[in-house]
């Protein structure tokens, strides 16, 4: 579930005023009978978790009494996990879903925060709980069972309610003399300074006026080691997202990383980056797997009903959708036991480093307007070709193997990624020229997926050959999908074309 709540500063002698004018019209607040918190905090030795913005707790009483907090992009929001389990060890799955920010070193109990909480629900007219505002006196005790520290605060928490009601309560309270506190949760101000330092993983910054090469590159690395991190959980949770899912997007990650490494190879030290390329290279292997399950399940669903006046069987598209199903959780289930290995823990320790200080050569000290079209330059002419040899697009067919335009793919990909890492600082045509790219790579995209899917289902139906009823499914549903690759071949031309525009290109030369 996702957590949504502000919170409020208040010493002792703060009086909680009467919060019913914030409610709606027929609404109210119900006081909720006092109760007792006491939860304890786990992290590793130099609190790895807490400087994170993640917590892993037990909190005594609680019916799920396990519970970890991810950070999300949002302040205020985080995605909150709950799980049974005895007091002791956090359980597995926990455990695993901080692991990439543990990465290996052991969690044990950090700090316990016990908690007096007054509770009031903030009701709608028909009874149902819009917000929660608690009024919690804190106390923070050492192992030994002795007080370390005491505090005040207000906590406000969305439920069924909008923003509008948070914004409207938290008038009222600071109209009593209640401040408007950051987001800190309990156990980090418990903890004391060495909790709210910096995390492990540096966060993209910034660039300067006139920034250098290594600049730009340590940019492009940081945004993407973040990006493989914050996916980590959700790849494990099997958190859906807006039109996408954390499969892909930690699989783009792997990627992009991949391909940034390769670009900018000249300002990198190769001893350093080769190693990071490599294992990069195996997590997007395992990640692909269950990508490409996830594709086609997605692709035989639309392609099956992309014609309402020619259906097709709906027992036959079950059955490959079943066949896809069985594939895509045995491939999940390697994801799992890839993201649980102690090589994947290296890497991502491995690329907390290289987010912090990545090994550059002297020329990345050297402008990036100096430095990086001449790179960028490096993938685009394999891809478009210059003056001495035709590129890889040249070598396309409209009646070629479906290789051959995989292979452009493969390639356009790497010089789409490398001019949107210098578009921030180049501008003008790199901007361009990244936004005509997005669109060739879709097409191409589209292109690969039509011809995988067109395979799959005939090689589906052929491992089943007494099943005609599928065989008879999976041929029109790959006719349709060769249909789109013939359209694709076909729109591809003029989007190149406009990619290739000088407007769009000068710059490289």
């Amino acid at each position: 579930m996702v957590e949504e709540e502000r919170k409020y500063e208040v010493d002792d002698t703060f009086v909680l005023p009467d919060l019913a004018s914030a409610a709606p019209s027929g609404g109210g607040v119900r006081a909720r009978p006092p109760v007792t918190l006491v939860a304890t905090y786990f992290d590793t030795v130099d609190l790895r978790l807490a400087r994170a913005g993640v917590s892993l707790r037990r909190r005594e009483g609680d019916e799920l009494p396990w519970t970890v907090k991810l950070p999300t992009d949002i302040p205020g929001i985080r995605q909150e996990i709950s799980r049974p389990g005895p007091a002791g060890d956090p359980p597995a799955e926990l455990a695993g879903l901080v692991s990439v920010h543990a990465r290996g070193a052991p969690l044990a109990p950090a700090t316990v925060v016990r908690t007096e909480r007054h509770a009031y629900d903030v009701v709608g007219a028909g009874g149902e709980v819009l917000a929660e505002v608690v009024d919690d006196r804190v106390t923070t005790l050492a192992g030994d069972g002795s007080t370390t520290g005491a505090f005040r605060e207000l906590e406000v928490e969305r439920k069924a309610g909008g923003r509008a009601l948070l914004d409207r309560v938290g008038s009222v309270l600071r109209a009593a003399g209640a401040r408007g506190g950051s987001f800190v949760p309990k156990h980090v101000r418990a903890l004391g300074p060495a909790a709210q330092g910096e995390p492990d993983l540096t966060a993209p910054a910034g660039l300067p006026a006139h920034p250098t090469a290594g600049d730009v590159v340590t940019q492009a690395v940081r945004h993407g080691v973040r990006r493989l991190v914050e996916h980590d959980p959700l790849v494990r949770l099997r958190v859906p997202l807006d039109g996408d899912t954390p499969v892909h997007q930690m699989r783009v990650a792997c990627r992009r990383l991949r391909s940034d490494l390769r670009t900018f190879a000249p300002v990198l030290r190769s001893a350093w980056s080769r190693p990071l390329r490599d294992e990069l290279r195996w997590l997007a292997g395992v990640l692909g797997a269950a990508r490409d399950a996830e594709v086609l399940r997605d692709r035989l669903r639309r392609t099956a009903t992309a014609d309402p006046t020619s259906p097709l069987d709906p027992a036959a598209v079950d059955r490959l959708d079943a066949a896809l199903a069985d594939r895509q959780e045995r491939a999940l289930a390697a994801v799992d036991e890839a993201l649980g290995s102690p090589r994947y823990l290296a890497l991502v320790d491995a690329l907390v480093l290289a987010a912090r200080a990545p090994r550059l050569t002297p020329e990345a000290a050297e402008p990036a307007t100096r430095v990086l079209p001449r790179l960028v330059a490096k993938p685009w002419r394999r891809l478009a070709g210059g003056k001495d040899r035709p590129g890889e697009v040249a070598s396309l067919d409209p009646t070629g193997p479906d290789d051959r335009w995989h292979a452009v793919r493969k390639q356009g990909k790497q010089a789409r990624y490398a001019v949107g890492a210098v578009a921030p600082v180049l501008g003008g045509g790199a901007r361009k020229l990244a936004t005509a790219l997005a669109r060739v790579q879709d097409l191409l995209g589209e292109h690969q997926d039509a011809a995988v899917a067109a395979e799959t289902w005939l090689a589906l139906a052929a491992a089943n050959p007494t099943d005609h009823e599928l065989a008879v499914t999976a041929g029109r549903l790959a006719e349709r999908e060769r249909a789109t690759v013939r359209r694709v071949r076909a729109e591809f031309p003029a989007a190149w074309h406009r990619a290739t525009r000088r407007k769009r290109t000068r710059w490289l030369r």
